[in-house]
């Protein structure tokens, strides 16, 4: 992973502030959601990531629990500023530390812990890899002070109905195909008319093309995240709620993410071609420079895009699959 992350997390670091939009100021609007989703967004130190929630009512479902135990209080303190429904579950969508290294602040309220087999047998092995990047090369962490490896209190495989009360639904379903990760829950909420997706989807917003780490490396599979993408067409619900971005109806999301993908690998294929005789820099100190001039072309590229950092430090996945073939 490329080092310049740390110097990118505490440039664009100020104060923590979670964007908040609650469920009775969201109003619904073309493409949204209606508004019994609230959505919590941490800063760049967080990595702009979303956290949903599905307030029944009765209980609160809460998907994605941020990068640290600081950032998941600061979740679980907007929820209960805005309903007294007691958090009973936060649901982890795929194994990457934005999505799972905060779940303690929701079990410090009486929240399980829900994710597939296939997330929960995935966390060790990425808990480790980035560890070993946070603490030892950007060390903008200790030993001590980087988050432990969260564990999971219920599994499933295939779908999987969350135990709601009145009758409320949320049904999680693992996809077949992996995604931005080696493998990708999405929850349904019909009620709302929503799926959420988690980093499958960065609606108007800058992907992480690190790939899914899988023995101890990045594997990106963009071939597999298409197919993932063609998955989300089968299911009724209207709109997606990405990990990072905006919301959108699920078609045209789709559609543009696949786009991305698309003119992204196009992109970076370009830029090493270019490189000619240079390609050896890819694998050397040298390589950020590059990151960072992938990262200008894309936000040229993709002029309605945020996030142009997220290419910059996550690139480096796509860059070094692509020059090695």
């Amino acid at each position: 992973m490329s080092n310049r992350i740390a110097a990118a997390a505490l440039v664009l670091t100020a104060a923590f502030g979670i964007g908040c939009q609650s469920a009775e100021e969201a109003q619904p609007a073309s493409g949204e959601a209606p508004a019994s989703i609230g959505e919590l967004t941490s800063g760049a130190e967080g990595f702009d990531t979303h956290s949903f929630y599905h307030d029944t009512g009765s209980e609160v479902v809460v998907f994605d629990a941020q990068f640290t135990p600081e950032l998941g209080r600061e979740v679980v303190r907007a929820i209960q500023a805005e309903t007294s429904s007691p958090i009973r579950y936060v649901v982890i969508s795929h194994p990457n530390p934005d999505k799972f290294n905060g779940v303690e602040a929701f079990r410090e309220v009486g929240a399980e812990v829900v994710a597939s087999e296939a997330t929960a047998a995935a966390i060790p092995g990425v808990h480790a890899y980035k560890k070993g990047y946070f603490v030892n090369v950007a060390q903008m962490f200790t030993e001590e002070t980087y988050p432990a490896e969260a564990t999971v209190d219920i599994t499933f495989s295939g779908r999987f109905a969350l135990p709601l009360e009145g009758g409320a639904v949320v049904e999680l379903v693992e996809l077949q195909n992996a995604g931005v990760s080696t493998t990708q829950t999405v929850a349904r909420i019909p009620a709302a008319d929503a799926l959420v997706v988690g980093d499958l989807i960065h609606h108007k917003a800058h992907a992480w093309l690190e790939g899914g780490i899988a023995e101890g490396a990045p594997r990106p599979d963009l071939a597999s995240w298409h197919a993932a993408l063609d998955e989300l067409l089968a299911f009724p619900e209207g709109t997606a709620l990405g990990g990072r971005g905006e919301r959108a109806p699920v078609e045209d999301a789709v559609a543009a993410q696949q786009a991305y993908l698309t003119g992204m690998e196009a992109l970076v294929g370009d830029y090493i071609d270019g490189l000619g005789d240079r390609r050896q820099e890819l694998f050397t100190a040298e390589a950020g420079g590059h990151y960072k001039q992938i990262a200008d072309l894309a936000a040229a590229a993709y002029p309605d895009h945020a996030l142009s950092y997220l290419v910059e430090y996550g690139v480096y996945g796509l860059v070094n699959q692509m020059a090695a073939e």
